[in-house]
């Protein structure tokens, strides 16, 4: 028998044993459609600070799970799934088609603070990847989308040539599914639409650099990958 196994077949291993315990495998299937601070992670699954500590512990020793600093309040860290590092495992990128977990809802609504960028580009995305239909707004929107999303949407096959920030208020419909995809929007909203889902995408505005930019849009994009095939119209039967 070969002892000598691959570094690749080894990494495998530590992850299937991270995720061969139920509280590991709950919170991997927590942060599969969306990030989520610590605090959050233990309420949703009721465990306790000291629990979840450890668990966590393990799930980023196996390279499941990352952490990221807001670029809002700075004291707060969000937990995010590391899709690369269980691919070929269950449960994988996929999403909600592989763990089961699926939401219903009658539009996909992205929100960032400046609606200028990041929701304007998840918003482009998901509408080649879903039938859903999309739309984003921002909770203090900008007067223009940030020229450098225009340019990286055209890179990738996108427009935001007809694109408008708008405020979250003259969007949101109450069976809308809501997803802030930054930091300062998400701690803005706090208790409110408490179903909503986060992504901690980095502004790529603070940077302001093209390859910002395509940093987010990659990031953007291996999100809606995992949440679009999670996510059936509202009229659909359940």
């Amino acid at each position: 028998m070969n002892a000598d196994w691959s570094a690749g077949t080894a990494a495998r291993a530590r992850v299937h044993a991270a995720l061969g315990e139920p509280a590991r495998l709950a919170v991997v299937e927590l942060l599969v459609l969306g990030d989520a601070s610590p605090s959050e992670v233990g309420r949703a699954l009721g465990l306790p600070s000291n629990l979840l500590a450890h668990h966590v512990k393990l799930l980023e020793q196996a390279g499941v799970v990352e952490r990221s600093r807001s670029e809002g309040d700075h004291r707060r860290t969000y937990l995010r799934l590391r899709s690369a590092a269980l691919a070929g495992l269950v449960p994988g990128a996929a999403g909600g088609s592989v763990t089961g977990v699926r939401r219903q809802a009658s539009r996909v609504v992205f929100v960032c603070s400046r609606n200028s960028a990041r929701s304007q580009l998840a918003t482009a995305l998901w509408g080649q990847r879903s039938d859903v239909p999309t739309a984003s707004a921002g909770t203090r929107p900008a007067e223009r989308v940030h020229p450098l999303a225009v340019t990286t949407a055209r890179a990738h096959g996108l427009s935001l040539t007809r694109a408008r920030p708008r405020h979250l208020d003259d969007v949101l419909r109450p069976d809308d599914l809501l997803v802030a995809v930054c930091d300062n929007a998400h701690e803005e909203l706090g208790a409110v639409h408490p179903d909503r889902l986060h992504w901690s995408v980095p502004d790529p505005a603070a940077v302001g650099t093209e390859e910002a930019f395509d940093d987010a849009y990659r990031h953007l994009a291996d999100r809606v990958d995992r949440l679009a095939p999670a996510v059936r119209p509202a009229t659909e039967g359940s």
